[in-house]
């Protein structure tokens, strides 16, 4: 590997040598890489040129980002392999159950790199121009080697968004001269950074999920060629050397003892290379592989062995800073690092081609692991279950539906025990018995085992959770005999007196943002109806003609033009309104539903993230417009322009102030809502006239005597107090509107061991019970503190409410059975027309 260290500084500095016609990108930029970052339009010209130059480079454009940038990838191998990049492809499939046939050709190793997944970690996109073109160079004799036995897939950017603001970020504030001083301006990254997307969030969370753009025109280019190994570029501290596989423990026991010998193999290739350069670097610390929706883990549960590779730098380092040891951390160093590791991992997948091939076969025709070979998710809900079986087909799990209805007996997600059911016509039928049985077991089993509680993110995701679906996990197989699919809708009769929205899922309040931002008036019921015959919940919406005449002749075509005939909703058209159990359309328990004025406040102090869920929520999922407000005018705007005012978590000190506070509550006193998430409803407890409150230690919670402790025990003695990331069931009072829709509990996700007391004034809707933890890490000092604790509230104040909603109901964009809580939040809550508070 000297020689291609020498080539590396060669390729950053020389300005003469070029590979055949592909130029250098000194050559192609007028400057070396290490002088500059380059802007993402710029790297995709130099991937084109590479594309267009050299016979052994593919070039493909998968979609663009939210912004319009380009997604792209590169296919690089030998020319032999270049003439049959299909048929390798198809191959690969192929031996993975994944396509018919049997392969025709030798199969190379593929190997797929990553790179800049988080904007500010820019290093990445600059090291990937200096691999592509390595890579392509005809006199790099060791490269071309392992193109021979190696077909390598770059994704020189996969999140262009992020890496753009991050680099006209820098752009805007260095100066002639690169300033190494870490208190320098160009070391300090403005709100929000570049790290996220253009909806603030972290692509590196999201493979498993598929929320954003970027991801879900990703996945089916992946799984065109589901590559054998597979590796994300990241950074990390400035003072943090280098980091690469193998991963830290919990492992998720999906995890092949294959995947774990490879990981160490490409790891000590790694290791022999920074040691030759006296580079430090560290393994086996901090990135475990258990979480499902990281861009090592996601690979790694569909068959490739997924690594992260994290490089010291960061948005803090620029072109330059100085380390905390004296040194100082440069662009070119950190892009050498990550060059080094790319050709490495592929010089590691040539030397072990032949075994890599024959483990990734047998990762998908082994025998499913687990106790469970089936998963049965109940159908009664049509939006919910469209929705999940959309979230299946992303992932490329086999499911169906099942003609007969077989008495069966499996494990219940809702009480977690044993009972016998009967598996109905539009229930999604899973079987284990499939090519992708591992990732259908990492996202369906009810509770994955945790070996180590030390981990990076999240330990609870089971998939009828996240949706809040009635589900069975069954012992015995089960194989769906025909495609799923939503029961058919009938046609609508015209001349109808109002037409009835059943609300029992997220395509509902979907629906309803679109009749609201048509015109349509609409009232919803406070009680339960029975109307010609049909019985409705709390939350039915209902459009009458009389309410409508603005329409008029036209309002059957209008509803119908609105709704497309949608399977996952319940719209019933009826042709009296006359109620024959329950209250009238009249009555004050039928309230009239004004469509609200949303302002969400968002920028210098508020959590990036949950500012982009709540964005990414309106604009993206619900369909609603909303204002989005910046913290440092908040204290100036006019407040009754707006009918619902939501904080995303974050701090609040300086944004509101004793005077903005005060005037936020006399806009709530008159009528407004409040929302208030996470950590700013924490902000708003114990404050004068906000009913919350911190939950208060009982006496056999006091604290304990002093213990000695070893100081190596101390991370675990920390976890023992926490809550990282585990399912709870909430129970709710269906009766309010605050939990209309909801059939049952409701499984939350709580990332911390916050306790609230039950409010005194005000709704208690959703409360932790006693053992209501369901599935994931809870430290053994925070399970106690969480029995009957508050979790959504509404408190009446004035003629307006405030809603605490205490744990994230959108968390991630991907917990869908919590965007109806939050529809109901900003739809329904506070609407009647007679106040009863």
């Amino acid at each position: 590997m000297a020689s291609l260290r020498i080539f590396l500084v060669l390729l950053l500095a020389a300005p003469g040598m070029s590979a055949a016609q592909v130029l250098t990108p000194r050559e192609f930029f007028g400057y070396a890489l290490g002088d500059a970052f380059t802007p993402h339009h710029r790297v995709v010209d130099y991937f084109e040129h590479v594309a267009a130059n050299s016979p052994q480079v593919s070039l493909t454009r998968y979609g663009t980002t939210y912004e319009g940038r380009t997604l792209l990838y590169a296919v690089i191998s030998s020319q032999q392999n270049a003439a049959k990049l299909d048929t390798i492809r198809l191959g690969n499939l192929q031996r993975a159950g994944l396509a018919g046939g049997e392969p025709t050709e030798a199969a190379p190793a593929i190997v797929w790199l990553s790179y800049n997944v988080h904007g500010n970690e820019s290093v990445s996109t600059e090291a990937a121009m200096a691999t592509v073109h390595a890579l392509t160079d005809p006199g790099n004799a060791k490269a071309q080697a392992w193109l021979r036995d190696v077909v390598v897939i770059i994704d020189p950017c996969v999140n262009p968004d992020g890496r753009d603001r991050y680099v006209s970020f820098f752009q805007r504030t260095r100066g002639r001269f690169p300033n190494y001083l870490p208190e320098a301006r160009e070391h300090s990254e403005p709100w929000p950074g570049g790290r996220t997307n253009h909806y603030y969030f972290d692509l590196n969370r999201d493979w498993a999920w598929g929320t954003q753009t970027e991801t879900r025109q990703r996945l089916p280019e992946y799984q065109k060629w589901m590559p054998h190994i597979h590796v994300d570029f990241h950074e990390q501290g400035v003072n943090e050397p280098y980091y690469f596989a193998p991963a830290a423990e919990p492992y998720h026991r999906a995890v092949t003892p294959w995947q774990r010998e490879l990981q160490e193999l490409i790891g000590r290739n790694h290791a022999a290379r920074f040691d030759e350069r006296g580079w430090l670097y560290f393994t086996r610390q901090v990135f475990d592989l258990f979480y499902p929706g990281y861009g090592d883990t996601w690979p790694t549960f569909n068959g490739a062995v997924g690594m992260t590779y994290e490089q010291g730098g960061s948005g803090r380092a620029g072109l330059g800073i100085i380390t905390a040891e004296g040194d100082t951390l440069t662009l070119r160093d950190r892009i050498e690092h990550h060059y080094i590791t790319s050709l490495s991992t592929i010089e590691a997948a040539a030397l072990h081609q032949e075994r890599i091939v024959e483990e990734f076969a047998a990762f998908f025709g082994g025998v499913p692991a687990g106790p469970y070979a089936t998963y049965v998710i109940r159908g009664q809900s049509p939006g919910r279950t469209a929705a999940l079986a959309r979230h299946l087909s992303m992932q490329g799990i086999e499911h169906g539906q099942v003609h007969d209805q077989p008495q069966v007996e499996g494990y219940s997600y809702a009480t977690g025990e044993t009972v016998r059911f009967t598996i109905n016509t539009h229930d999604i039928v899973i079987s284990t018995q499939q090519p992708r049985h591992v990732l259908a077991r990492v996202l369906l089993e009810p509770s994955a085992v945790l070996d180590d509680s030390l981990s990076y993110d999240i330990t609870a995701w089971s998939l009828p959770y996240v949706y809040n679906a009635e589900a069975y996990a069954l012992a015995e197989e089960v194989q769906p005999d025909q495609a799923w699919s939503l029961p058919v809708v009938p046609d609508t009769p015209e001349n109808a007196a109002a037409y009835l929205l059943d609300w029992c899922t997220f395509a509902d309040a979907q629906l309803l943002a679109k009749l609201l931002q048509r015109g349509f008036n609409v009232r919803f019921t406070e009680a339960p109806i029975r109307v010609s015959n049909y019985s409705f919940s709390r939350g039915t919406m209902i459009i009458t003609r009389g309410s409508n005449k603005h329409f008029g002749a036209a309002f059957d075509q209008e509803i119908k033009d609105t709704w497309q005939a949608d399977p996952q909703n319940k719209l019933i058209p009826v042709h009296s309104t006359y109620v024959t159990q329950g209250v009238d359309f009249g009555s004050s328990d039928v309230p009239f539903l004004k469509a609200p004025g949303v302002a969400i406040v968002g920028g210098e102090g508020s959590s990036v993230y949950g500012l982009g869920e709540l964005w990414h929520f309106f604009d993206q999922q619900l369909g609603y417009p909303a204002t989005l407000v910046d913290t440092g005018d908040f204290g100036r705007i006019h407040l009754y322009d707006f009918d619902v005012i939501i904080l995303p978590s974050g701090s609040y000190g300086r944004i509101l102030s004793s005077t903005v506070l005060d005037r936020l509550k006399q806009w709530v006193e008159d009528g407004g809502r409040l929302i208030a998430l996470e950590a700013a409803a924490r902000f708003l407890a114990g404050k004068d006239g906000f009913s919350l409150k911190a939950k208060e230690k009982s006496d056999d919670e006091e604290e304990e005597e002093p213990e000695r402790r070893l100081y190596a025990d101390r991370g675990r003695d920390e976890v023992s107090g926490r809550v990282t990331g585990a399912v709870f069931r909430v129970d709710l009072d269906v009766t309010h509107p605050l939990a209309f829709g909801y059939g049952g509990p409701y499984y939350t996700l709580k990332r911390s061991n916050d306790a609230y007391e039950l409010l005194k004034e005000g709704w208690n809707v959703g409360v932790l019970e006693e053992d209501a933890h369901v599935s994931g890490f809870v430290g053994a000092k925070a399970r106690q503190p969480m029995e009957n604790t508050l979790v959504f509230g509404v408190q009446p104040m004035g003629q307006g409410e405030v809603v605490y909603l205490l744990d994230n109901p959108l968390f991630r964009g991907f917990w869908y059975g919590g965007r109806m809580l939050m529809s109901n939040a900003v739809f329904l809550v506070g609407q009647r027309s007679l106040s009863v508070y």
